[in-house]
């Protein structure tokens, strides 16, 4: 039997517009009450997460951050951190607004912005559907440099880079991955997500990485998790879509990937089934 399930969001749990369906709603919690822990593992942070697991009924944990952060989620506390450096946050963004490229920084509670473009963009109107204590944080910063140098707190879970120009993109990504001491996620496909306008639904289509601290990601999170709970790499099922979901699907005891995951996660997975 398989104890715990460990479910990517985007692309995997969430439909194309952000939502969880009834359907996979029902799933969970019927896999949950016949013994599988079911519990989140995704690149948003908490605030973001949190909504998502009480919509699905699991009541324990949950991953965010790629693999940065554990949350206990009975006890509202942080169990296993690794955050990225502030030093190195600023060398990231310094090379962004260099080259004029746009990014994220992604905070423990917040998604730091400099505009409501791509990946940004797409949460906003996902926001808008949702009641105010069920958004996710997004915080519009003018200088961004500037902002996070003063930030106290240094609970810095990655940062997102993003551009439509395929050429543009890698140029900058190559500059990146001097930065010693980081992961870059080895993202080659363009994202595509869709958002209502009225009656109308538009694409949002942008290549885009993920930058985190090096050794970060979502396996290396839920072995601190099964050792904690005494399961065995073999009693869990991992299940998502891209490249930041590649360790999990590969080392678990059953990867399961979603029809139209990017290639390099489907030749890592054992099982292509379509989940939603």
């Amino acid at each position: 039997m398989y104890k715990l399930a460990a479910i990517d969001l985007d692309g995997t749990m969430l439909n194309s517009y952000g939502a969880v369906t009834e359907n996979t709603k029902k799933v969970i919690k019927e896999t949950i009450s016949k013994g599988t822990e079911v519990i989140i593992a995704s690149g948003r942070p908490i605030d973001s997460i949190k909504t998502i697991a009480r919509e699905i009924g699991s009541e324990k944990y949950f991953i965010a951050g790629n693999g940065a952060l554990i949350y206990d989620i009975k006890k509202d506390e942080i169990i296993y951190d690794k955050y990225m450096p502030k030093e190195k946050v600023l060398e990231i963004i310094k090379i962004c607004e260099e080259n004029s490229i746009s990014y994220n920084v992604y905070t423990d509670k917040t998604i730091l912005a400099t505009a409501l473009k791509y990946n940004v963009l797409y949460y906003h109107k996902e926001n808008l559907k949702k009641e105010e204590n069920k958004k996710t944080n997004i915080s519009i910063v003018e200088n961004m440099y500037e902002y996070v140098k003063k930030i106290k707190e240094e609970r810095f879970l990655k940062v997102t880079v993003c551009d439509d120009n395929q050429t543009v993109f890698n140029s900058i990504i190559r500059k990146i991955r001097k930065v010693s001491d980081i992961e870059v996620l080895d993202v080659s496909h363009m994202s595509r997500k869709m958002i209502r306008q009225g009656t109308e639904e538009i694409p949002i289509e942008y290549y885009y990485t993920e930058v985190s601290l090096k050794n970060v990601d979502k396996w290396n999170a839920i072995e601190y998790l099964i050792e904690k709970l005494n399961i065995k790499k073999e009693e869990v099922i991992a299940i998502g879509d891209n490249i930041n979901d590649k360790e999990m699907i590969e080392k678990s005891g059953l990867g399961i990937v979603m029809k139209g995951s990017t290639p390099v996660v489907v030749r890592c997975s054992r099982l292509c089934y379509r989940y939603k």
